[in-house]
């Protein structure tokens, strides 16, 4: 299997030292609200007005459990509504929870499609909630000799930890768990995590609006339950607990077996899925970028594709590569045979790539019949230069490239001219789609043709190729040969999607002829009075160093001005002036704010 198909080579063979497969479940909904309160929704928002705060921190904290857990098997389970059989025993329940923020509107399901997209089955079941979808199934791994681990907010899930079963619960946030073992949570509440939900029913709990005993915190109910060994038995010997508690606990009697009910999690909701059913599966690198183009998560996907290896379907396939070096008098024979019908081809062209001192050291030509062709200019004769020079400033051969103005600015030093050309697949995949993060050929390859960047059967490819090779690098040829075929590949499937969304005249007419335009200023450069500049510089660095010695005036020592952590605390410490926005790194200090401190302090 080829490396790219698995989700990463951790999560692959993730496995304990008892090599255990690892079930990783999450609870969705307790996650998603955390990350949505941990992060300002205000510095998580696109361009086009979409609050992303509760997806990222998400999807930030579940990189780094794939990561570092390696689970073999994922699932996240969410909440369907709040009319669960809970609600309906005790109408109250939840009741006192607040509205949703119009910010985390629609950030549920937009974490869903990302947990799609990263092939994690979503769990959800009418009339229960996450957290018993998730006993369920942790309840049913332990009985078939899963590790498992539960990520959730809830403590009620503490109740489910045992050897095999370890609780992930976030102190801050979404990132910094507790790791709950049962002696973990022996050393916090003095109690057993089967004792757990008989001390969490004494206790009550605000969250869920189950009220707890007037005057017993959880020291008293700790202690309750470690003294009388379970919940059951305190209220078989209520009368013998004196004193106000004592009282209080008899008059709330009802209440604490009524939460008692309701915190215990159910272990056999009927669900489709079983653990088996969970394994992790392979991941599109495609939709992944459709989808955090779309929420603007450049740098978490970039960590995304540090942390995991991507999977593209049929990645297994690479480009059927035919072709050869040219010998020298050859290539005008070879343009003939093969470049002159008027169908397309791909053009690579290998040089320097400098405006002001281009240079083509060798070109690569991937007919339409599935020819390719390699020359290098050093070994052209005459009559090839004068027959390569005519096939590339022929306006009637169609030709593809990726970043044609560097070509131009290449071929231009050999005294060539390039024209005939109808797709740039660089500019293309941009109008395609202007919000995506990378424009590289290999890249794009992945993207629209689902294929990797190499040749088919890469032995037997460098074989044909090096058929009449004495004296050239059979690497560089094959890369360059295989460079033009998928520009010739990529430009059709990128002209199919231009023509979905109507932009092929946006190519052809506006930004293939300016490229050309481009090409030309480039090459020909700006005049520039170097002695104006230089007096420019000194000038503004004399401004620059008295307006810091006038700053240092006022503040009575030197500090850099350039850190924002070194301003923040002179101006809203020391100085005491009005605080601007507030941002995870403090207060801004960025030109506009300062700006505007200085309006208001003169």
């Amino acid at each position: 299997m080829s490396p790219a198909r698995t989700a990463s080579a951790k999560t692959q063979t993730g496995r304990t030292a008892d090599d255990k497969p690892t079930l990783l479940l999450l609870d969705g909904n307790s996650l998603a609200f955390r990350a949505f309160y941990a992060l300002p929704a205000e510095n998580f928002k696109t361009q086009g007005g979409l609050t992303t705060n509760a997806v990222y921190g998400f999807t930030a904290m579940l990189i780094n459990l794939l990561r570092d857990e390696s689970p073999t098997h994922v699932a996240a389970a969410f909440d369907v509504s709040r009319q669960t059989f809970r609600s309906d025993r005790y109408p109250e329940y939840k009741a006192n929870r607040s509205s949703t923020p119009d910010e985390f509107h629609g950030q549920i399901d937009i974490t869903k499609e990302v947990l799609a997209a990263l092939g994690i089955t979503v769990l959800a079941e009418p009339g229960f909630e996450a957290d018993d979808l998730i006993a369920t199934l942790a309840t049913q791994a332990e009985n078939e000799g899963y590790r498992v681990l539960v990520v959730t907010g809830d403590r009620d899930s503490l109740q489910l930890v045992s050897d095999d079963v370890t609780v992930l619960y976030p102190r801050k946030g979404v990132s910094d768990l507790t790791r709950f073992t049962p002696a973990a949570v022996v050393e916090k509440y003095g109690l057993t995590p089967k004792q757990y939900p008989d001390f969490a029913a004494l206790r009550g709990d605000p969250s869920d609006n189950l009220p707890g005993i007037p005057g017993v915190g959880e020291k008293t109910a700790s202690k309750w339950i470690a003294e009388y060994g379970s919940l059951q038995s305190l209220v078989d010997n209520v009368d013998s607990v004196r004193g106000k508690v004592g009282d209080a606990l008899r008059a709330h009697l009802a209440g604490v077996v009524r939460n008692r009910e309701l915190t215990d999690l159910v272990r056999d909701v009927p669900l489709a899925q079983t653990p088996d059913t969970l394994r992790l599966q392979p991941w599109d690198r495609d939709q992944i970028h459709r989808l955090f183009d779309h929420l603007e998560f450049r740098v978490l996907r970039d960590r995304l594709f540090e942390t995991l290896v991507a999977v593209e379907p049929e990645v297994d396939e690479g480009f059927d590569v035919r072709g050869r070096a040219l010998e020298p008098g050859t290539v005008g024979q070879w343009l003939a045979e093969h470049a002159a019908d008027g169908r397309r081809s791909g053009l690579a062209v290998v040089g320097t790539h400098l405006p002001y001192d281009g240079d083509a050291t060798a070109v690569a030509i991937a007919a339409a019949d599935g020819e390719g062709g390699y020359v290098e200019t050093a070994t052209l004769t005459p009559d090839d230069d004068a027959a390569l020079a005519s096939w590339l400033a022929d306006a009637g051969k169609p030709k593809a490239l990726h970043e044609a103005k560097l070509a131009i600015h290449d071929l231009t030093g050999r005294g060539w001219t390039l024209h005939g050309v109808t797709s740039d697949t660089a500019l293309a995949a941009y109008l395609v789609r202007p919000g995506q993060r990378s424009f590289t050929l290999d890249d794009l390859s992945l993207r629209y043709l689902r294929r990797e960047l190499r040749a088919e059967t890469p032995e037997q490819q460098q074989l044909s190729l090096l058929d009449d090779t004495d004296g050239v690098d059979d690497q560089a040829v094959q890369t360059a040969i295989l460079r033009a075929r998928a520009v010739a590949d990529l430009a059709d499937a990128l002209d199919a999607e231009l023509a979905r969304i109507d932009s092929q005249p946006l190519l052809g007419e506006m930004e293939l002829p300016v490229q050309g335009v481009l090409a030309g200023m480039e090459a020909a450069g700006i005049a520039v009075d170097l002695g104006q500049l230089s007096a420019l510089q000194s000038e503004f660095g004399a401004q620059i160093r008295d307006a810091a010695e006038a700053a240092y005036a006022v503040i009575g020592k030197q500090i850099n001005l350039g850190s924002p952590k070194q301003l923040q605390v002179v101006l809203f410490d020391e100085l005491e002036m009005p605080k601007t926005k507030r941002t995870k790194t403090g207060y801004t200090t960025d030109a506009d704010a300062l700006q505007s401190l200085f309006d208001k302090t003169g």
